[in-house]
């Protein structure tokens, strides 16, 4: 009992139910080890003793981290102050002059509050409310209060923040901790738009050296919200990747979240590009890069990532040698202010894993830590590699926000969708330069369920919750600041992981993890805070075990679910498909996904036969064929049923159509497409399972013969104009002159 009441102290699951029926205790060694992780320590019963009394002694007047909704009642952390308690708070410095801390004295009875602030020249008189919830601030001359429960007329709540919270009690006790001030829900996309799904990497143009790039993204944009009438475009993680060769070619084990990957530039769009000396240098980099693209739109190879990077790599230490102007140097020298220590720390990261290798669990005792002496006088002696990945980091910086430019100027209500992974590569930027923020020895996965009765252990260390909230935060704070800074909306892989995470101890297998807690509530109330700010949607890909309660805090919140057509079942009756208006409202409606086959290899079975190739079904094919068939039958029944199947069975093309007229007419604000589907490819991108048996990550856009297709191609291609009619809003044309308008 002991150790189940110091693992619920600090929000470790001893039990968990992978169904509603079902209960799995969590083994004692695994909740030994996740609370060793957190820095406590259940070796034995008198070690679970002594932990137990040190966090009693440790109970706090306030919690690490209080929340505030605006327009909403005051927390409980701050209603439950004893009376008489004067509560201040200092607000967030966003520039210009500081604002006036604000205070205010909790009353003897929950309809009275005395509410003061340190500018005004006298107390703002008694009000009178019905609610626990304080306005922040008055003016010196605040009119006298209302009705009950209303504030008095010029009074305001907090503003948007993160500040610092004060309590003293009467008996003099003190606590100070981090106030998040948050809208109540993040903004919201239109009432409907539709936009493209595409791994930016498997996008090559005709001018790509090797890969998508950020000015094909940038050329997609623009394309698709000016013919297409797309409002958005959703790309995969472009977090920084561990280097090295091979690189780990998966965007969602990346070495750092808060920055991108430079192997994303479109070189030539550099402006100082143009001035670089040696061009003959240049132009063999030039014609190694299109031998690149050529092998692999028309000799079968594989998209290589190390050989693009080493490639721009060249190209880019040419570059830099180019001086900047002086308004291309205050620019970036604003960029490296605003940036701080965060780019610091990554930018030598980069540097030292030049010379010591890309994992820093092997560098020299001393730069494993980034705040030692030893690290201070590295940097030192690689100040130039520091600045040249410092100025990487602005040059993509700067062509992430053109992208989004160019999906604006297009007319896309909410342009480029960027990813943001789970979590980071264990041997990364981030882990070296937040240590005291990550679990060590501990690893995020899944539980074992019905589609994997193994669980998953996906090699990703997890933030320790304690850390978070007691430095306000502020490293998921900066995370999501840089990601937002240029993007019209946010998509965030599982989701769920604000809520709770499956931790599983090195050495152990995913089966013997168990769940630890996060503060949803700071969690959420940080991201809608950072999304307000940057005026951006937020989607989370929510697919899979969810949590009771999870949907509806999110939808809360204005948070937007995902919703792939091939789940959508009434599983809770009958099993058989959703009709559309059964589905949900806010959500990003999709076919398929990264992970999932194309409509096409989904509508064949090819899927089925691919698995079945590499070794990973769990039952004879047979039995798999028969439940996919069966399966997909179903659907297009329904779809034959609600007459969006016209052109009737044996067509391809037009079930992927009918698919998408079927997304067209559920209710969800936002339909993805997955560009590969509007060509006809059959391969995945991702083959869950596999890690040398398939090339995951590493395949171009193709057509339905599996033969790769340029960006220009896919612009031009007819099947896809087909399918994109479908989801278009009908508008009347307009005739070109000389001709009559039908």
């Amino acid at each position: 009992m002991g150790l189940s009441r110091l693992a619920a102290l600090h929000g470790v699951a001893t039990s968990y139910s992978p169904s509603p029926d079902v209960t799995v205790s969590v083994p004692d060694d695994t909740v030994i080890a996740v609370l060793a992780a957190l820095g406590v320590d259940a070796g034995t019963p008198e070690d679970v003793r002594k932990s137990l009394v040190a966090a009693r002694s440790r109970s706090r007047l306030l919690p690490s981290t209080v929340v505030f909704w605006a327009g909403e009642p005051l927390p409980p952390a701050l209603t439950g102050l004893p009376p008489g308690s004067t509560v201040t708070v200092e607000p967030e410095r966003a520039g210009g002059p500081p604002a006036p801390a604000v205070s205010w004295k909790v009353p003897e009875n929950a309809s009275s509050w005395k509410i003061t602030t340190e500018a005004a020249a006298e107390a703002v008189t008694e009000a009178e409310r019905t609610g626990p919830r304080p306005p922040a601030s008055a003016p010196a001359s605040a009119a006298p209060a209302g009705p009950a429960g209303t504030p008095p007329a010029g009074w305001t709540e907090p503003p948007h923040g993160v500040h610092r919270l004060h309590v003293r009690t009467p008996d003099h006790h003190e606590a100070t901790a981090t106030l998040v001030v948050a809208p109540a829900r993040v903004p919201q996309p239109p009432e409907r738009t539709h936009g493209f799904l595409v791994q930016l990497y498997s996008l090559l143009s005709a001018r790509s050296w090797g890969m998508g790039d950020l000015g094909d993204l940038a050329d997609l944009a623009a394309w698709a919200g000016r013919t297409l009438d797309c409002g958005f475009v959703q790309v995969n993680p472009l977090h920084a990747a561990v280097p090295g060769r091979p690189t780990d070619p998966s965007p969602y084990r990346p070495s750092s979240r808060r920055f991108p990957d430079p192997v994303h530039l479109h070189v030539e769009s550099i402006p100082e590009y143009g001035q670089v000396r040696d061009r003959a240098v240049l132009d063999d980099l030039r014609q190694d890069a299109a031998a690149l693209g050529e092998a692999v739109l028309n000799k079968g190879a594989l998209i290589d990532r190390d050989a693009v990077w080493e490639l721009k790599r060249q190209a880019l230490e040419l570059i830099v040698q180019v001086p900047l102007t002086p308004g291309r140097r205050a620019a970036y020298c604003d960029f490296l202010a605003e940036q701080g220590q965060a780019l610091e720390d990554h930018a030598l990261w980069c540097a030292l894993a030049e010379v010591h290798g890309p994992d820093w669990h092997t560098w020299p005792k001393a730069l494993r830590d980034p705040r030692s002496p030893g690290t201070a006088r590295a940097r030192s002696g690689l100040l130039d590699r520091v600045d040249f990945h410092c100025r990487l980091a602005w040059l993509t910086a700067a062509q992430l926000a053109a992208a989004q430019r160019a999906a604006e100027d297009a007319g896309m209500e909410i342009g480029i969708v960027h990813d943001l992974a789970v979590g980071v590569h264990p041997a990364g930027a981030d882990t070296w330069a937040q240590q005291d923020a990550f679990a060590r020895g501990m690893s995020v996965g899944a539980p074992p369920d019905a589609f994997n009765a193994r669980g998953q252990d996906w090699g990703l260390p997890p933030w320790r919750p304690d850390v978070l909230a007691a430095t306000g935060y502020a490293a998921f704070r900066g995370l999501l600041r840089g990601l937002l800074a240029h993007a019209g909306a946010l998509r965030i892989d599982h989701v769920m992981g604000l809520f709770r995470l499956w931790w599983v101890p090195e050495g152990s297998p995913p089966t013997e993890g168990t769940y630890v807690a996060q503060d949803a509530e700071a969690m959420l109330a940080v991201l809608v805070l950072e999304a307000h700010r940057a005026g951006t949607v937020v989607v989370g890909e929510d697919l899979g075990t969810v949590e009771p309660g999870v949907r509806e805090a999110l939808a809360r919140r204005g948070v937007l679910g995902t919703s792939v057509l091939w789940f959508e079942r009434d599983w809770d009756g009958d099993g058989r498909p959703l009709d559309p208006g059964q589905w949900r409202r806010d959500c990003l409606a999709t076919a398929t996904t990264h992970d999932l086959p194309s409509t096409a290899a989904r509508l064949t079975g090819d899927h089925v036969t691919l698995r079945h190739r590499l070794g990973l079904l769990t039952r004879p094919l047979e039995e798999e064929l028969t439940e996919d068939v069966t399966s997909t039958a179903e659907w297009l029944a329904l779809l034959a049923r609600l007459r969006m199947l016209p052109e009737g069975d044996g067509d391809e093309a037009a079930a992927v159509r009918a698919v998408h007229r079927f997304l067209a007419a559920t209710p969800a604000r936002m339909v993805g497409v997955w560009l590969p589907d509007t060509v006809g490819d059959r391969r995945p991108q991702n083959l869950p399972g596999t890690w040398d048996q398939y090339p995951n990550w590493r395949l171009p856009i193709a057509d339905a013969e599996g033969h790769p297709v340029t960006l220009e191609e896919i612009a031009a291609s007819p099947r896809l104009h087909g399918l994109l009619e479908v989801l278009r809003p009908r508008k009347a044309r307009t005739a070109p002159p000389g001709e009559r308008r039908p």
